[in-house]
C-alpha cells in the first residue's frame, strides 16, 4: 500500500540502515533501553562474549526483539566497544526501543555527525516531543547523501516547519523534490497533506488532485483525497474517486467505512491531524516500499519510528506485521496485530490474521477459538467464515471446512464472480473429504466464475481440476488441455508444472515428465512432492542413483507419514519394473495434470 515509485527507492533505504561507523566513547551506564520484564524463553548468557553471539544470531535471523536484548547485555559488560554500539543501536531500533536507540544515536553522532540513521533516529525524537527546529537540525545532517536520504530529510523537514506554524516553508520545502516520477507523487501528496493542515483547502485540493491523477491505485492517495473531497461537500466525486480503487482491492476495509460514512452523511475528518502523524506518514511510506522490496530490515526500522510518531496509525501496524510473517516471526507478527486499535476499520482483518497465524504456530485449538468467537461477533462477516473453513482444511478437517465453506457462499448472491474461491475452497475440501462428485461440481462452477483478469488463480483451478481427473483416469484429453493452460497462466509456479509432468509419468511418457519436473523442482526446490515425483521419473528413465538423491531429498523435507513411508520402500527396493503403456511407446499424446499426487 505504498505510495508506487518509491519502491526502487528501497535499496538505497537499506543502505541508511546499515552504513554504520565508529562512536563515541563514554562511560558504563544503565543498559540502554532497560525493560522491567525479559522477553519469555530469552535468558542473557553469563559472558560478553556469548551475549554478542547469541545476538549477532538473532540479528542474522532478524528476531529483533532477541537481538535488541542481548546487545543491551553486552553493552553492560563492554560500553566503550564502538561496534557493539552500532550493532545494538540498530537492534534497538528495529526492536521499537526508541528511547534506548536515541541515547545510542547521542553517543554516535557525537562522533559521527555523517550517520544518517542515527541523524534521523534523533529526528525523529525531536519531532515527537515538538522541538521543531531541533528536528531541523539533524534533518540538515542527514539529507544530501542518496536519494533515500534526501527523500526523507526534506519532507520531514516539511513536516516540522508545519509544526513550527510555518505553512510557507514547509511547502516551499516540499517543492524542492524534483526529478523522478514516484518523487512527483510522493511530494503532491505530502504536499496537499500540510496544506490540508494548515487550511488552505484549495491548495490541498490541487496537489492532492495531482497526486491521483499520477496514481490511482494507491489507497493512501485515494483515502486523502475521497475525505477532502467530501469534506468540502462533493460526496458524489469522493464516491467516484473510492469506486475507482475497488478494482484494485474490492471491499477494503478502509474503503468502504469510507464510503459508508460519505452515503450516511458523517463527516469523515482529514487523514493526517498533526505533525507527528504527517511525519509518521512518511516514514509509513518508505517502510512500506522497503517491505515491497524484501528489505525487511530496513522496513521494520521506518515502520517501528512511524509507530513511534502515530501508535494509532493501523496501515503501519498491519505493515509490520506482514514482515514478520515474511521473516517466519509468527509471534511477533501475532503480538504485532493484536496492536491494531479497535476503533480502527483494520482490526477485524487483523483479527482473522492472528486466528490463521496461531494455526500456522501450531495452536489450532487456540485458532479456531478465536475465530469461532469472531463469527459469534460478526455473523455476517464472510472473511470470518473463509478464514475458519482454511483453519479447519489446514487440520484436515475436511468435512468441517465445506459446511463452513457453504454457509459463506450461501450469504453471497449467486452468480457473483467474488464467490469463485469460495467454490474452489469448498471442491477442494469435498476432494479430500472424498466426496469427489460434490467436489468436481464445485471445481466446475469455481472455473466457470474466476474472471479471465485473475489469471493466478484461473490457473489453480485449472490444475485442480485437470489433474483430479487425470489421477481418475477420466476426462483426460480435457483434463491436460486444463493443465496446458495453467501452465501457460502462471509458468513459474513449481506444483502446477508438477501436475503436468506427474500426468505424463501417469501415462508413461517418462522422457516428458523428466523434462517438466525438472523445470518443477528448479522453481520449488525443496519440496517433498516435487522431490518424490522427480525420483520417480528418473527411475523409469534409468537414472536410478539420481532417483534415490531425490527420494532422499523428498524424505528429509517433512513429507506427509503415509508419503514418507513410500519414499523409505522406494529407497529400499526402488519402483517395481512396468512397461510403458502402448500409447507412450508409440508417442502420441497424453493428457496433462494437478498437484500433490
Amino acid at each position: 500500500m505504498a505510495l508506487l515509485g518509491l519502491r526502487k527507492l528501497a535499496g538505497a533505504v537499506a543502505l541508511v540502515a546499515v552504513a554504520f561507523t565508529s562512536a563515541a566513547a563514554e562511560a558504563k551506564r544503565a543498559p540502554y533501553g532497560a525493560r522491567p520484564e525479559m522477553a519469555p524463553g530469552l535468558m542473557p548468557a553469563a559472558s560478553l562474549e556469548g551475549n554478542f553471539l547469541a545476538a549477532y544470531i538473532a540479528g542474522a535471523s532478524r528476531d529483533t526483539t532477541a537481538a535488541a536484548l542481548f546487545y543491551r547485555e553486552a553493552l553492560k559488560d563492554d560500553p566503550r566497544n564502538t561496534d557493539l554500539l552500532d550493532r545494538a543501536f540498530v537492534s534497538l531500533l528495529a526492536d521499537g526501543d526508541l528511547a534506548g536507540a536515541a541515547r545510542a544515536a547521542e553517543r554516535i553522532v557525537g562522533r559521527d555527525t555523517n550517520n544518517g540513521l542515527a541523524q534521523l533516529t534523533l529526528a525523529v525524537k525531536a519531532i515527537k516531543a515538538r522541538q521543531y527546529a531541533s528536528a531541523r537540525g539533524f534533518l540538515v545532517r542527514n539529507g544530501g547523501r542518496g536519494r533515500a536520504a534526501d527523500l526523507t530529510a526534506t519532507l520531514l523537514t516539511a513536516w516540522s516547519y508545519a509544526g513550527s506554524r510555518d505553512g510557507k516553508k514547509a511547502l516551499e520545502t516540499v517543492d524542492q523534490l524534483r526529478g523522478e516520477r514516484g518523487f512527483s507523487a510522493f511530494r503532491d501528496y505530502h504536499g496537499g497533506l500540510i496544506a490540508e493542515l494548515i487550511g488552505n483547502d484549495a491548495e490541498a485540493e490541487r496537489r492532492l488532485k495531482a497526486s491521483h491523477d499520477a496514481e490511482k491505485t494507491t489507497l493512501r492517495i485515494v483515502d486523502a483525497y475521497g475525505r477532502l473531497l467530501a469534506r468540502k461537500g462533493q460526496g458524489e466525486a469522493a464516491l467516484d474517486i473510492y469506486r475507482g480503487f475497488e478494482g484494485v482491492a474490492p471491499r477494503h476495509p478502509m474503503i468502504k467505512l469510507a464510503t459508508d460514512q460519505i452515503k450516511a452523511g458523517k463527516p469523515l475528518p482529514p487523514l493526517v491531524g498533526s505533525p507527528q502523524e504527517g511525519a509518521a506518514e512518511v516514514l509509513y511510506g518508505l517502510g512500506s516500499a522497503g517491505s515491497q522490496q524484501g528489505d525487511e530490515l530496513a522496513s521494520i526500522i521506518y515502520l517501528r519510528l512511524a509507530l513511534q510518531l502515530n501508535p494509532d496509525h493501523a496501515l503501519a501496524t498491519v505493515t509490520l506485521a506482514e514482515v514478520f510473517e515474511r521473516l517466519r516471526r509468527t509471534e511477533q507478527a501475532v503480538e504485532t496485530l493484536r496492536r491494531v486499535p479497535a476503533s480502527s476499520p483494520l482490526k477485524g482483518t487483523a483479527d482473522i490474521q492472528v486466528g490463521l497465524s496461531l494455526e500456522q504456530l501450531g495452536r489450532g485449538d487456540e485458532a479456531v477459538k478465536v475465530l469461532e468467537q469472531l463469527q459469534a461477533q460478526r455473523p455476517d462477516d464472510n472473511e470470518v467464515l473463509v478464514a475458519l473453513g482454511n483453519v479447519y482444511r489446514s487440520r484436515k478437517q475436511y468435512s468441517e471446512a465445506a459446511g463452513i465453506y457453504g454457509k459463506a457462499i450461501g450469504k453471497t448472491g449467486e452468480g457473483d464472480s467474488s464467490l469463485w474461491p469460495l467454490y474452489y475452497y469448498r471442491g477442494t475440501a469435498y476432494e479430500r473429504a472424498k466426496e469427489w462428485p460434490k467436489a468436481e461440481a464445485d471445481l466446475k462452477k469455481a472455473l466457470s466464475l474466476v474472471p479471465d483478469s485473475q489469471p493466478m488463480g484461473k490457473s489453480q483451478v485449472l490444475n485442480y481440476l485437470g489433474y483430479s481427473w487425470v489421477d481418475g483416469g477420466t476426462n483426460l484429453d480435457e483434463a491436460f488441455r486444463m493443465l496446458r493452460q495453467a501452465v501457460e497462466l502462471n509458468p513459474r509456479d513449481g506444483m502446477i508444472i508438477d501436475s503436468l509432468g506427474w500426468g505424463y509419468f501417469r501415462f508413461g511418457h517418462w522422457e516428458d515428465a523428466v523434462r517438466e519436473l525438472e523445470k518443477a523442482a528448479e522453481l520449488k526446490a525443496g519440496d517433498p512432492v516435487i522431490n518424490d515425483h522427480l525420483g520417480d521419473a528418473y527411475w523409469r528413465v534409468g537414472r536410478r542413483l539420481e532417483a534415490k538423491f531425490q527420494w532422499q531429498h523428498a524424505k528429509d523435507s517433512s513429507p506427509e507419514p503415509d508419503d514418507l513411508r513410500k519414499i523409505e520402500e522406494k529407497l529400499r527396493a526402488g519402483l517395481p519394473d512396468e512397461p510403458k503403456p502402448a500409447e507412450a511407446q508409440t508417442g502420441s499424446t497424453a493428457p496433462d495434470t494437478k498437484s500433490g499426487g
